[in-house]
């Protein structure tokens, strides 16, 4: 048991913390001056409808106690914003300062309905200093402190208040472990042929980032299927943690070039609906089916030189529609790993088979 108390006061030692109680105003000046950082990632996450921000600002106004807020130390002065953002951002659209907002007027004030209707300049000048005043408890975690435990820390506290996707927390989170990884994601998934192929994923999944999980879950899957487990997103969670610690190879040049040339195979075979299932009528439907997604793109990687270097991708069509009506395909529908193997397995033989006799 002692060393067990001795691992837990090691691990304190490394977190560096302090309080500090600063003014609504001071927050206001510090974002406009670059000193409280909200990131790009963690800016699209303000999702407070114009009711919840308003009530938010009729708390304030209330003097109503508040939770505190979380930023880290980026340098000595300059913190980034790490759990608080819907707060901190319905504060700043309220003055009008957020970016790209412009400026809040109340709306559903349940407790001052006479509040409703009014912007932050149509407030009398004792209202507007009220509201300027009034603190907030700010935890900092220091520059000082060890990176695994700030990561940690973001990854726990990051809720932003409203329900995230898995990918949005991923976004927010494992850039302070090494942004490369994120960044090469977000790359990924503005190729042309890859937005193509996928362009039935729906437009409320893409805006929750799926575009850039099925980038994540392309590469987790290629390259660590033997140590796939569940949860399927902790398993995501740890491959991509994973490459931004290091501690397993990534070669991002090559990664890219596979990328690149799996999404142009797929989307000249069957371009939008090379994912899709297809109704009796012969058409395609308009959605979008993981197993097929993971079986094709898995399935070629062994024929990629091969299949770019055929000239008749009219034969591949047909293939590729054999393969996606095989009755074998939709039984291992299912994401375990050895389902997942089944349709990988399919379409490496059926590409044998065609290779073999052409």
């Amino acid at each position: 048991m002692l060393e067990l108390v001795a691992i837990v006061d090691k691990k304190i030692e490394k977190v560096r913390t302090k309080s500090l109680d600063i003014s609504f105003n001071e927050l206001l000046d510090m974002y406009e001056n670059d000193e409280l950082i909200i990131s790009p990632d963690y800016q699209r996450l303000f999702r407070w409808s114009v009711d919840k921000q308003s009530r938010f600002i009729e708390t304030l106004i209330l003097e109503l106690p508040l939770p505190p807020i979380f930023v880290i130390e980026i340098e000595e002065g300059k913190y980034e914003l790490i759990d608080g953002l819907q707060r901190v951002s319905s504060y700043l659209h309220f003055r009008g300062v957020l970016k790209n907002r412009g400026t809040l007027t109340l709306a559903d004030c349940d407790i001052i309905p006479e509040l409703n209707g009014n912007t932050y300049e149509m407030f009398p000048k004792a209202l507007q200093i009220k509201l300027k005043r009034n603190f907030i408890r700010v935890e900092v975690l220091r520059k000082e402190s060890d990176i695994d435990l700030r990561y940690h820390m973001f990854k726990r506290l990051n809720s932003g208040g409203e329900v995230l996707s898995e990918q949005e927390v991923r976004n927010c989170t494992i850039r302070i472990l090494n942004p490369e990884i994120n960044n090469f994601i977000i790359n990924m998934s503005q190729n042309a042929d890859y937005k193509n192929t996928i362009s039935k994923v729906t437009e409320d999944e893409i805006e929750k980032k799926k575009d850039e999980e099925l980038v994540l879950r392309f590469l987790t899957l290629k390259n660590n299927l033997e140590n796939y487990f569940h949860p399927f997103d902790e398993y995501l969670t740890k491959y991509m943690e994973d490459i931004a610690k290091e501690s397993i190879p990534f070669n991002y040049k090559k990664e890219k070039e596979n990328f690149e040339k799996t999404f142009m195979i797929v989307n000249k075979v069957l371009n939008s609906n090379i994912f899709s299932t297809k109704r009796m009528s012969g058409k395609y439907q308009s959605n979008f089916v993981l197993y097929y997604y993971d079986g094709l793109i898995l399935g070629i990687q062994n024929y990629i030189d091969k299949i770019i270097t055929h000239d008749n991708y009219s034969s591949l069509i047909s293939l590729f529609e054999e393969i996606k009506d095989s009755d074998t395909l939709y039984k291992a529908r299912t994401g375990s790993k050895s389902n997942i193997k089944i349709r990988i397995r399919l379409v490496e033989e059926k590409l044998k088979n065609f290779f073999d006799d052409n």
